[in-house]
């Protein structure tokens, strides 16, 4: 367990608590979305060539079969485009720069419902339209967000050679 200190809200304050290791981030993005992102920016990275999906998997150690689900809602919302045969492959099907992660997040995770009270579904709670924790977990969600909308894919491909090398494709880098 890792011990820190919470950054002093007042002066009055000096919360100290213990954290395990799957609490230290409650707002989450899951696999799903980190793997379709990855696809993303490999394609960045090795355009104009074609990426085959072994080797997206074979690059983050991803399983092919759950890589073609996520290859295929990519490409049914217009973010990749994929070519058929033996020397097919995927590629993106509009600029990098044009794709928003804060979009793709929201393709791949729906609504970012970090706590029950976020949904008319399955919002059961008692304080509801009174709770201050509510409205800023809701205000910090939507930062959240609105860091990923102004975060484009070219952004995260902008490292090609680092990342290319680290893939083990650096002969790409030419």
């Amino acid at each position: 367990m890792n011990e820190y200190t919470l950054p002093e809200i007042h002066s009055s304050f000096n919360i100290r608590r213990v954290v395990t290791p799957a609490a230290e981030s409650d707002l989450k993005l899951t696999s799903y979305t980190n793997y379709a992102l990855r696809i993303l920016q490999m394609a960045a990275i090795c355009a104009p060539h074609l990426v085959r999906i072994d080797e997206v998997a074979q690059a983050h150690g991803i399983n092919r079969a759950h890589l073609t689900k996520i290859v295929h809602q990519l490409g049914q919302a217009g973010y990749l485009e994929t070519v058929r045969g033996p020397r097919g492959g995927l590629r993106l099907a509009r600029p990098a720069d044009e794709i928003l992660v804060g979009d793709v997040v929201r393709l791949t995770e729906g609504p970012l419902d970090v706590v029950e009270c976020f949904s008319a579904d399955r919002n059961s709670c008692k304080l509801r339209g009174i709770c201050q924790l509510s409205t800023k977990l809701q205000e910090a969600t939507l930062a959240f967000m609105a860091v990923l909308d102004g975060l484009s894919v070219a952004e995260i491909a902008s490292n090609r050679t680092d990342l290319l090398a680290r893939m083990g494709l650096s002969e790409l880098a030419t």
